[in-house]
């Protein structure tokens, strides 16, 4: 518990979280009714449990959520502190053998944070955000780097799982920032900041972005625009703005790995809208361009690599171009998402040609061509295509499931020849990954909800170049507690 009061007594002067909420036009025949009360903060631990209300104390309120359940996995790999979701959810290149497993944050990562917003003047409000993410079992800082730090050199049967993140042990692990907010002008923050990526998945994922029931959840492919550690940049400057029923973002980052960044620089841009149909539902469409300049994707070393440079990880860097198309259909008690997302990896405008330290202080050390560093590994473009379907009923207030079916395109980057010569299990080739999953969500109590469901993940061809089983299968259950 020691980490948590370093967090809070550093967070008490830290960074930023947002929310914009445009109000509704009053009605011109009598008097607007008063607003809803503010819930008072909680008083006794008991109403902490029982109630709805918040840790909210002088404008600034600790929350937070503890998810914590298990499961079975047709070919799973053991339990690992580390890497944010403790198991491999996805089939994965080391997954093996069927057993039983601890799955903390099957439906969200356990975290702790504090936020605040506060009026400096008429309209106008200062907003901050920090949050930490942690294993609830081992009560460790989620670090996914340092997961294939513990798997360096071991072949993939021996291996625990292990998984790249943005999620780094760093005590901001999650987001830091600061800002001002407007309903009119909108909101401009700064610091470590979702990727616009990562919240279109979160907004748009029938799943939710849940680590045991979504690839596009647990694998940060599709929030990272090609690269998992870019779901967060932690130098970007992000602005929002709503105008009547349209909306637009965009997000800069400056600095790079000198800054705990994953790229030498990145930006984004957003467009969107919500579009109310009265009876016949509403209907919420966005687009997101992302360019990421000499982003990093990490890995562990292997066996001749670790005996040179143990305690470092191998890096491989690419430019990343991503657009995401994202639609949400709402009828009553039904929801209908659907999103598609087109990725090129192209070589490094600019090669890393010495080594350097990735997000959380983890080296990656230049050996030359073929090392632990790969600045040639696109040589011809490598295009990833992702999409998805699904929908969620709400059977009450308190009850609902969603189905959802993900589908992953690889091109043949290594030429037909090439994968003639090799098979089409060549890593260059082109393979696809399918995945199908559904989940029931009930909401219990005022703060607690338990859930149950199971993925199907299933690669092939060129997506499956290495691994030992091409497919998982991994039914979960657990509790959920958010303040």
């Amino acid at each position: 518990m020691n980490i948590f009061r370093e967090v809070l007594l550093v967070s008490a002067a830290s960074l930023a979280l947002v929310g914009v909420a445009q109000a509704a036009d009053l009605p011109t025949s009598k008097p607007a009714p008063p607003p809803p009360p503010t819930l008072a903060s909680c008083a006794t631990p008991m109403e902490f449990i029982t109630t709805a209300c918040p840790l909210t104390y002088y404008g600034i309120t600790l929350y937070g959520a503890v998810d914590m359940g298990g499961g079975w996995q047709s070919h799973g790999t053991p339990f690992n502190s580390s890497i944010i979701s403790g198991v491999e959810e996805l089939v994965s290149k080391n997954s093996n053998h069927a057993g039983w497993l601890p799955a903390p944050g099957g439906l969200t990562q356990s975290f702790i944070g504090l936020k605040g917003k506060e009026e400096f003047a008429p309209g106008w409000s200062f907003v901050f955000d920090l949050t930490m993410g942690f294993d609830p079992y081992s009560m460790t800082l989620a670090n996914g780097p340092k997961s294939y730090l513990e798997n360096n050199g071991l072949p993939a049967t021996l291996q625990s799982s292990n998984a790249d993140s943005s999620r780094a042990g760093q005590f901001y692990n999650g987001t830091g920032y600061a800002g001002v907010s407007n309903p009119t002008f909108g909101t401009l923050t700064f610091g470590r900041q979702n990727s616009l990526t990562l919240d279109g998945v979160i907004a748009y994922d029938p799943m939710g972005a849940s680590y045991a029931f979504s690839p596009i959840g647990y694998s940060g492919l599709t929030a990272g625009a090609g690269d998992t550690e870019d779901a967060r940049y932690t130098t970007a400057i992000k602005y929002r703005v709503d105008a009547g029923m349209f909306r637009a973002a965009g997000l800069y980052q400056f600095g790079g790995y000198e800054l705990n960044n994953a790229t030498q620089g990145a930006y984004e841009l957003q467009v969107g809208g919500d579009f109310d149909g009265g009876a016949y539902g509403k209907l919420s469409l966005d687009a997101i361009y992302t360019r990421d300049k000499d982003a990093v994707s990490s890995a562990p070393l292997t066996a001749a690599q670790n005996l040179v440079h143990p305690g470092t990880l191998a890096a491989t860097i690419s430019d990343d171009t991503s657009v995401m198309l994202l639609a949400k259909y709402t009828y009553n008690q039904v929801k209908l998402y659907s999103g598609y997302e087109h990725i090129t990896f192209q070589n490094p405008s600019n090669p890393q040609l010495t080594s350097f330290t990735d997000i959380g202080g983890y080296t990656a050390v230049y050996t030359g061509v073929g090392g632990q560093i790969n600045n040639v590994a696109y040589t011809t473009n490598r295009i990833m295509q992702i999409m998805w379907v699904g929908g969620r009923y709400a059977f009450t207030d308190t009850l609902d499931a969603g189905v959802a079916y993900y589908h992953y395109i690889q091109n043949n980057y290594a030429g037909p020849a090439s994968c003639a010569t090799f098979g089409s299990s060549s890593s260059h080739c082109a393979g696809t990954m399918d995945a199908v999953s559904f989940d029931v969500d009930w909401k219990f109590a005022k703060k607690f909800d338990v859930y149950a469901g199971l993925m199907f993940s299933e690669m092939n061809n060129g997506l499956a170049n290495g691994y030992l089983y091409h497919t998982n299968i991994d039914p979960t259950a657990g509790i959920r507690f958010r303040f």
